[in-house]
């Protein structure tokens, strides 16, 4: 078995983590200051560099046509997994959602000079007999480049994750998510929020892992976006994240018959669950 892909980066304080904590109930959002360091975001955009050629921009408003989306990052730039699995972030996410919650989305956007504001959404509110209100998923976007008042810096609506039918209009009043490289927002999955329009004379690049409840679908197929080889590469926080993982209480994820960690690790050991040979 190769070595897994992580790096240990320390954790906010329990204070910091509070108040994240509250800012994301009360106003849907929280900004985290200078998380990763210049090493790693140069390492991030030299994996993506490739990827990053204005060969294929986006294919409609939502998308930008000004905007370059990489999907399947994790079979592309091993490197995204420092902040998949960030430490502050992960430490958020446990309490924030169920236990074996999911990476549901992980692309990457380029934002270059002339894009349009993209439309407002919500990442994971439009769910059938489901309160919009209920944490169904929790998003983060990560600045790899400075984010300012005119490169096309995240919007968001504070609060609007409360709603239940109203709809962002052109009496919102956003506020723009202003964030140094290596800095993230993390938000609940039913704020309105949306890219701005770039009009600086740079592109903005920024990498939004997205994560979802354990008995939701995934936006994203993982365990197709990040073929098996791939994913045996990486944390055994990453390996579940992708879907290698069963849900508790019983076995809802098994392949097989078995535990799905066994198609990639010779290692597993197993676990202890009536009607499933683990």
């Amino acid at each position: 078995m190769s070595k897994k892909i992580s790096e240990n980066m320390a954790n906010s304080s329990p204070q910091d983590i509070d108040e994240n904590l509250a800012a994301i109930h009360d106003v849907g959002y929280a900004v985290l200051e200078d998380l990763i360091d210049a090493k790693t975001i140069d390492a991030i955009k030299a994996e993506l560099a490739p990827y990053l050629q204005k060969s294929l921009m986006g294919r409609n408003n939502f998308e930008g046509f000004e905007s370059e989306r990489v999907y399947a990052l994790l079979a592309k730039a091993p490197s995204i997994a420092n902040l998949v699995e960030h430490p502050t972030i992960i430490e958020l996410l446990d309490k924030l959602l169920e236990p074996t919650y999911l990476l549901s989305a992980n692309l990457a956007i380029n934002v270059h000079p002339g894009e349009t504001p993209q439309p407002y959404h919500a990442d994971h509110a439009s769910l059938p007999a489901s309160d919009r209100t209920q944490t169904n998923g929790i998003s983060v976007i990560w600045a790899l480049d400075d984010f300012t008042a005119d490169n096309g810096a995240t919007e968001i609506i504070a609060g609007s994750h409360h709603w239940q039918t109203e709809q962002p209009s052109k009496t919102s009043e956003p506020i723009k998510v202003i964030m140094s490289a290596g800095s993230a927002v993390i938000f609940h999955g039913s704020l309105y929020h949306r890219g701005s329009a770039n009009q600086s004379t740079a592109s903005r690049l920024a990498i939004t892992p997205q994560y979802c409840q354990p008995w939701l679908r995934q936006l994203e197929n993982m365990v197709l976006a990040v073929p098996p080889a791939k994913a045996a590469q990486y944390s055994n926080r990453i390996q579940e994240l992708l879907g290698y993982s069963i849900r508790e209480p019983g076995f809802m994820g098994y392949v097989d018959g078995v535990h799905p960690k066994r198609l990639i690790r010779d290692d597993y050991q197993g676990r202890h669950t009536r009607g499933l040979r683990s």
